[in-house]
């Protein structure tokens, strides 16, 4: 057996134990932020009995088709409450075409909560390509071009401005109506070689003329008189309206506006209050440059290069605006002038308001004068040219005078849907977080 001499023996000392200080805790990180809620947009191919329906998630690029639905209000709310469901955090956008459903299921939408806009049929993208039109493919594109920012939302007015519009559109029709029915009488009475020898249509001799009228024939007679008949019934409906116009501006949100405009001269109560009343809110047009191409009264352009070619009129958007703002600027032919009329409307406005419409009367007058000069635009040309300008005087009138009870424009009207959305998000459970910049250091840290 070896033995092992330990050749510098040394005693072996008790490890002496050390003190170990407690590390402090480290500090708590920053939880990682939350992804943005998902969205799912939903396209609705609206028509009278029924409703495709279609979706386009924002986390992927597909579009699912859900199906087709019914008409009514009710199905569309249970269709929401079923997509709520089953994707659960999610925000739910809905879009849709205008069309003769008109704003009451935008609205209707819009009160259980959910965000819906109406989208400009005319400003919808489209390929030039497509032969194939479907009610399914339609809500197809409605999703997929919502998620892609691609549509144009357009103004919902308030019920109460509605009615108003509908009101005014209502006692168009009705001179439209009237207009065609007198024309078709005097083209029957020239087939027939019969001639009114007087100045002036549709007065007390010209319908005393009417009744003394006898045709040979008793089926002509009585085409002549159905005419008669006709034009009666279509005057005294106007008249009915006419009877209806001057209470129709009281009490409404938009009257200190119609009253404002009533001081230029050509815009009295009728054509005032057929501006507001198409036109809404004029906040939501920054710029009066706005004003006139959404009344299409720009002339449109065709550029290509260094080539720069102008053409005619737009005649985009609204219609009814349009004809109202060109009947107001024929009276800008005369020179400026206050009349008795005109002072009458003018009686307790604001001076900012007045010196606007005496500004407007010197400019439109002198702008018509240089336009018609010798060798230059015809009158009918120059009035739309007044036309365009008097669109920037109503814009910066309208914009001058307060609402009471607060005028929502279109991105107030945005915002709070945006607000619905956010309550709804809140309902859900989610919550969202800013993502801190690295810069910044963490308070938490000491």
């Amino acid at each position: 057996m070896k033995t092992y001499i330990l050749r510098y023996p040394k005693t072996v000392e008790p490890r002496k134990a050390r003190c170990v200080q407690a590390r402090p805790p480290k500090a708590a990180t920053a939880p990682a932020p939350l992804l943005p809620a998902r969205i799912l947009f939903i396209g609705l191919d609206v028509h009278n009995d029924s409703i495709a329906v279609s979706l386009a998630p924002s986390h992927s690029t597909e579009v699912r088709r859900y199906g087709v639905i019914g008409g009514t209000h009710d199905d569309v709310l249970k269709v929401l409450k079923k997509l709520q469901a089953a994707h659960p955090g999610a925000v739910l956008k809905c879009c849709y075409e205008a069309g003769p459903r008109g704003y009451p299921l935008c609205r209707f939408i819009q009160a259980h909560g959910y965000e819906c806009i109406l989208v400009a049929p005319s400003k919808v993208p489209r390929k030039p390509g497509e032969r194939i039109k479907t009610d399914r493919r339609d809500a197809d594109q409605l999703a997929r071009l919502y998620r892609a920012g691609e549509l144009t939302a357009i103004y919902v007015p308030d019920p109460q401005d509605e009615a108003v519009r509908d009101f005014l559109r209502g006692r168009y029709q009705i001179t439209r109506h009237q207009h065609r029915a007198r024309q078709q009488l005097k083209m029957f009475l020239l087939r027939h070689n019969l001639r009114y020898a007087g100045k002036t249509s549709w007065g007390p001799a010209h319908l005393r003329y009417l009744a003394r009228v006898k045709l040979p024939f008793a089926q002509q007679q009585f085409v002549f008189q159905e005419l008669v008949q006709t034009i009666s019934e279509a005057t005294t409906r106007l008249e009915r309206y006419e009877a209806q116009l001057p209470g129709l501006v009281a009490g409404w949100r938009l009257e200190p506006v119609v009253r404002a405009l009533m001081s230029l001269r050509g815009l009295a109560l009728l054509n005032a209050a057929t501006l507001v009343a198409e036109l809404g809110d004029l906040h939501r047009f920054t710029q009066p440059g706005q004003l006139m191409s959404y009344l299409g009264l720009v002339p449109s352009e065709d550029t290509t290069g260094d080539d720069r070619r102008q053409g005619g009129l737009t005649k985009m958007g609204n219609s009814y605006a349009r004809r109202a703002l060109i009947e107001a600027a024929w009276q800008y032919r005369e020179p400026a002038r206050i009349s008795s009329g005109l002072q009458a409307r003018q009686e307790g406005l604001p001076k900012t308001v007045t010196d606007a419409a005496w500004n407007a009367q010197n400019r439109l007058h002198r702008r018509y004068r240089h336009l018609t000069g010798p060798g230059r635009k015809k009158p009918q040309v120059a009035v739309v040219a007044v036309a365009r300008e008097l669109s920037g005087f109503v814009w910066a009138i309208a914009r001058a005078v307060s609402v009471p009870g607060g005028g929502r424009s279109d991105s107030g009207r945005r915002s709070e849907s945006v607000t619905r959305s956010d309550r709804r998000r809140r309902e859900l459970g989610l919550q969202t977080r800013r993502r801190r910049s690295p810069a910044c250091p963490n308070p938490s840290r000491p």
